[in-house]
């Protein structure tokens, strides 16, 4: 069985009550992170890698590139043989050989005569540039059917070094290239492969266990029924995590009943690092997360000040082993659960990977439409951002803000926030708003206030 690390919370009691404190945004945050550390590695494929952490330190066990190499396509040269080279007075010279990508040059480069040369191909020792196709004369020679290829006119005076990157010039051999801790971008899984390095130790990608409670639920794909909706909040919250860099692990439906969640979290927590479960986290006489939770692990906390998504339950379940696996209930309603998601599971999920914590960049704009705080809670109104004619930053209501409208959630790329403290931001007043997503058409060229 796969081994988990997240923090041993022996200091704490094991709790059979809820706190019912309303906690801040940052205050939940830093409670439920406090639960969470990084885990263990994993030898990982590069492509699969992308986004993780390396776990490794990669030093260099040759030059890259391991040869002087040409950085067009052209001819190796001896500069000084193209002293008096002009466009209206070309150098000819006898081509010695030719020398393709991959191919060691089979001999050196004597004075008074050129080596047809491609991209990437070793310069042979003696030559000390490269003059591009273009700089000479071989596409009228073609033009003119000569079909002498045993020479060629050279039009442009060369200096030592032009067109040849040297050994090294990328990656030095011993060199340390990438440290411990750094995140898999693109590049950087290039720099892997240029290594020769087809994996690589990365901090693993935790498995995120999704349950959804109701018996009012479908899974989608079952026909319709009256009196039933289908199961959205599974999938939604699936996308986030592997949006995220975790590994969605859907567990099912669990009913209105203590044997049923029971039944779903033991499955789930044989293998899960998290396990999310949406629903049941309120004061209704179903809601049978917190019965399950008190019973089963350890509550931390229960509501936070912020809407939508103020019924939010925290804590630890008793796993296989000993393990205590960290557990985020969220509300039922749609909207809830993704905006309670973003702002507690992604970080958790970073947190597992190793991975530096940053808030999702925001940005100042331009409301059109007012946001109202009735009670005094933090307030994530969704929006879109868009650049009007004037290039100003503004952002638009996505419709109503019911919790339960997810069509709101669909069509919004931001959250437009306001503060537990103000009572309202009017039409034409100025917002901060946390971007869910980075749109090219807005932003290109628009740096951004915070977070990455």
């Amino acid at each position: 069985m796969t081994q988990h690390r997240h923090k041993a919370h022996e200091d704490r009691p094991h709790r059979h009550h809820y706190d019912a404190e309303m906690l801040s945004v940052e205050e939940a945050r830093d409670r439920i992170l406090s639960y969470f550390s990084q885990l263990e590695p994993e030898e990982t494929e590069l492509v699969d890698a992308l986004d993780m952490v390396l776990a490794e330190d990669l030093t260099a066990p040759f030059d890259v590139p391991p040869l002087a190499n040409s950085a067009m396509d052209g001819y190796a040269v001896v500069s000084s043989d193209l002293a008096s080279a002009s466009e209206t007075s070309a150098v000819e010279l006898p081509v010695a050989f030719s020398i393709a990508a991959g191919q060691i040059p089979e001999s050196d480069l004597s004075s008074g005569s050129v080596a047809r040369i491609m991209t990437g191909a070793p310069v042979p020792d003696g030559a000390d540039a490269v003059v591009p196709f273009e700089d000479t004369d071989e596409l009228e020679r073609r033009k003119n059917g000569s079909g002498n290829e045993d020479r060629i006119g050279i039009n442009l005076a060369a200096e030592p070094g032009d067109n040849v990157r040297v050994a090294g010039e990328d990656i030095a051999r011993g060199e340390l290239v990438l440290r411990s801790g750094t995140l898999l971008r693109p590049g950087a899984i290039g720099v892997a492969a240029s290594l020769g390095r087809a994996s690589v130790q990365a901090y693993r990608r935790p498995i995120v266990a999704i349950i959804s409670t109701g018996d009012e639920l479908l899974s989608p794909g079952e026909p319709h029924q009256a009196g039933k909706i289908y199961n959205s909040n599974a999938y939604s919250v699936a996308a986030e995590v592997k949006r995220y860099g975790g590994v969605p692990l859907m567990s099912g439906i669990a009913r209105d009943t203590i044997e049923s969640l029971q039944e779903r979290l033991a499955e789930a927590l044989e293998t899960a690092d998290m396990v999310v479960t949406s629903a049941g986290v309120s004061k209704g006489d179903y809601d049978v997360v917190k019965d399950v939770l008190a019973k089963n692990g350890e509550i931390a906390l229960w509501s936070v000040r912020m809407r939508p998504a103020k019924p939010l339950a925290f804590g630890t379940l008793d796993g296989p082993g000993g393990r205590k696996v960290p557990h985020l209930g969220l509300p039922g309603n749609p909207v809830s659960a993704m905006v309670a998601f973003e702002q507690f599971g992604r970080p958790a999920i970073h947190t597992m990977m190793g991975r530096n914590l940053q808030q999702k960049p925001s940005v100042h704009v331009v409301l059109d439409d007012p946001v109202n705080n009735y009670d005094g809670r933090r307030v994530y109104a969704r929006v879109f951002v868009y650049r009007d004619e004037d290039g100003t930053l503004r952002a638009r209501s996505t419709g109503t803000q019911s919790s339960g409208a997810l069509t709101s959630m669909a069509v919004a790329n931001g959250l437009a926030i306001c503060p537990d403290d103000v009572s309202k931001i009017d039409a034409g007043e100025t917002a901060v708003v946390e971007m869910l997503d980075w749109p090219e058409d807005v932003f290109s060229g628009f740096g951004h206030t915070t977070g990455a």
